[in-house]
């Protein structure tokens, strides 16, 4: 699965943030829950039109996103 599949970005919709599937669930509230304690099973069991693909795609995009970060030197 690639995550670009799963995870629109729509200026209009929430500040621009990445969402799930033209959702208003974005990234951050995903991984927020994840981060929370949350299981995958509790988060889906909360958002039922969630999928477990979209919990990955979510994960998938935030790795990227690290991928690219870099830190200024002193």
């Amino acid at each position: 699965m690639d995550y670009r599949d799963v995870i629109t970005v729509e200026p209009g919709k929430r500040g621009g943030k990445p969402c799930v599937r033209g959702m208003r669930i974005t990234v951050y509230d995903v991984l927020d829950y994840l981060a929370s304690g949350m299981t995958s099973e509790e988060i889906l069991e909360d958002f039922p039109y969630l999928t477990r693909e979209d919990l990955q795609a979510c994960l998938q995009y935030a790795a990227e996103r690290e991928r690219h970060v870099r830190v200024g030197h002193a």
